[in-house]
């Protein structure tokens, strides 16, 4: 969706601590982000999540980042930095003014997505496109 409407379509993620590894997976990925490998970090950490789903240390997070281009020395310097923290507080926030009680959660222009799935979200994108015009 995102390439067929490069001008309409945005994505926007946002960080929810559910589970024990997701606080530090979430300082490990804005390190990323500083260091302009976010988008295969975050592919890196995503695709090896089962393996450190539940660890506080989210060690497997760190490996799988590592590979994927991560200075993990340097990450660790940066993941306590203020900017990080008031990221995760204002995510923090907005996902509990959202009622965001699980990830992955979706939303188009603020509507959430009722039913999870592809085809209903490519059909929720379709409509507040098509409203736009």
């Amino acid at each position: 969706m995102m390439a067929k409407h490069p001008e309409d379509v945005r994505l926007v993620l946002r960080y929810v601590r559910l589970h024990v590894g997701s606080e530090e997976a979430i300082r490990l990925l804005e390190a990323a982000r500083k260091q302009g490998v976010f988008a295969p970090v975050l592919e890196a950490v995503l695709e090896s999540q089962p393996q450190w789903h539940d660890d506080a240390t989210a060690a497997a997070a760190w490996e799988a980042a590592a590979l994927a281009g991560l200075d993990v020395d340097k990450a660790r310097s940066h993941m306590m930095s203020p900017d990080i923290i008031a990221a995760i507080e204002r995510d923090t926030q907005d996902a509990k003014t959202l009622g965001v009680k699980g990830t992955p959660t979706f939303f188009v222009n603020g509507k959430p997505l009722l039913s999870f799935g592809a085809q209903p979200l490519y059909d929720l994108i379709r409509s507040e496109i098509s409203q736009s015009r």
